[in-house]
């Protein structure tokens, strides 16, 4: 009686009381990475404790398996901030310290062939990446500016020379990070690699970099902002991801639907994330067709999985929650008007594109079989299903294996459920998307976990079932490949 009490007494529990898996340090770091937005608290837990588990996690895992989840993570997965507090944690690991310069610079020579970008994907990237270092520092050693390490100069080295004059002068003196590209280029000394980048470095230094005609610089410039945004749409300098972001300064300037989508149905958007169409309409619901073709786009040459797929989504209470309620250094204000439950609808949407057949199912307090929609018309389906209240994950998976045949089970939830989760049907796949940071979880062996909210998260189930993407997709894919690291 006392081994079981025991036994009971350490096992891992979901937030909402259901048995967790036991998950080895490999997992329990992707769990923690995969869909964190650094120090944004969640449904359960606050972003401070997230942020220490990520950081703590490191240590338990080789080398190199961290670093390829850091890059990974920033690369495929969009984010921005988690990846660099990893990359921290392995400067301040002995273990590790030796893979910190090629995770921070990459491999090989910027514009080369086989050239591996590492987690530095902006410029702005280098001054936040020591913003979270001294931050760590002060709260181990008290050293509120410790010095930089070797390996740390040579990385951020080697990342500020990924960069051309356009992006250096974009980001020269960004004013939401305390520390700009000249501070940075004072601290790790870069040497350039042609005499064109030297002048770069020199302009960054003295002040002389021009900064280039995009659009924050257009708008910081204090001209009329109706007229400004019509001038970029006009000469096409107003980007994919730009475009969504000012969907709202567009509105409230006064530039007409009419413009808006009509620019709209110019653009590509292949490595946008639904999720973003979907903050994109709260912010401009005038232009929601033009935001609905437009995601539809995406998926037009998509390879497809075969046979039935249930997608069966998380709405209990949790999924409300925000993704970003405070942000850190240049988290986008978008995030603030995210929840997990706009995540989820965005992993159901493209998953409802990619199977040759599905049906797509809701689960709370009940299970709800939703209408048969594609794009923002799913997404409401899926919202006003039924209320959202507990998480009865595993009452809603018995019905479905009750139900009849299917080859793969989709479940698109944050996992805090409350009952114990079932096995798919013997002989179907079973995936478990999950959409949150949380530390336990359910969805794992003989379950496949996918943590994230990325189109990769879709990308990766495919792979793992050996479908090939679209051509267009796949041409998308080789020019960002994944990380290499041997």
């Amino acid at each position: 009686m006392k081994t079981n009490q025991r036994s009971q007494a350490t096992r891992p529990e979901t937030h909402e009381g259901a048995g967790a898996r036991i998950i080895n340090p490999t997992q329990q770091l992707e769990r923690t990475l995969n869909a964190c937005l650094l120090f944004e608290k969640t449904f359960y837990e606050d972003g401070e404790s997230v942020a220490d588990r990520l950081y703590n996690c490191v240590e338990a895992v080789e080398p190199v398996i961290a670093g390829r989840l850091a890059i990974r993570a920033r690369n495929k997965l969009y984010l921005r901030h988690a990846p660099l507090l990893v990359v921290v944690a392995m400067a301040d690991s002995p273990k590790h310290s030796f893979l910190v310069e090629d995770i921070l610079g990459g491999w090989g020579t910027p514009g080369t062939e086989g050239y591996t970008r590492g987690v530095i994907a902006r410029p702005d990237e280098l001054g936040e990446f020591l913003l979270l270092y001294w931050l760590y520092g002060k709260q181990l050693t008290g050293n509120e500016k410790r010095p930089i390490s070797a390996c740390i100069k040579r990385g951020l080295a080697k990342a500020i020379k990924q960069f051309d004059a356009y992006q250096l002068g974009k980001w020269k003196g960004s004013s939401k990070t305390a520390i700009t590209l000249r501070d940075v280029l004072r601290l790790v000394h870069p040497t350039p690699d042609t005499p064109e980048q030297a002048g770069w470095f020199k302009g960054l230094v003295d002040g002389t970099l021009e900064a280039p005609d995009t659009w924050e610089v257009a708008l910081s410039a204090g001209a009329d902002k109706a007229a400004t945004f019509i001038r970029l749409m006009r000469e096409d300098k107003l980007p994919a991801m730009a475009f969504l972001m000012n969907l709202r300064n567009m509105v409230e300037a006064g530039v007409s639907g009419m413009a808006i989508s009509e620019y709209c149905d110019t653009l590509r958007f292949a490595r946008v994330l639904p999720t973003r169409f979907i903050t994109a309409e709260k912010f401009a619901p005038s232009v929601s067709d033009a935001l609905d073709r437009a995601m539809m786009r995406v998926f037009e040459e998509s390879a497809k999985l075969p046979g039935k797929t249930i997608i069966l989504v998380d709405v209990s209470d949790s999924m409300n929650a925000a993704l970003s309620e405070k942000g850190f250094g240049t988290i986008r204000a978008a995030a603030h008007e995210t929840s997990r439950m706009d995540a989820a609808c965005g992993l159901a949407i493209h998953a409802r594109e990619v199977c040759e057949e599905a049906r797509v199912f809701t689960f709370s307090n009940d299970l709800v079989e939703v209408p048969n929609r594609r794009g923002f018309g799913l997404r409401d389906a899926i919202v006003s299903s039924q209320p959202h209240g507990m998480t009865a994950m595993g009452d809603a998976v018995k019905a479905i294996n009750k139900a009849g045949a299917y080859d793969r089970l989709i479940i698109i939830t944050d996992e805090q459920n409350r009952d114990t989760l079932p096995n798919p049907n013997q002989g179907t796949k079973g995936y478990v998307l999950n959409v949150s940071s949380e530390k336990n979880g359910v969805g794992y062996h003989p379950w496949t976990n996918i943590t994230g909210y990325s189109p990769h998260v879709i990308k990766f189930a495919m792979a793992h079932e050996g479908v090939t993407q679209g051509a267009r997709i796949k041409e998308v894919e080789q020019t960002d490949d994944a990380p290499r690291i041997v």
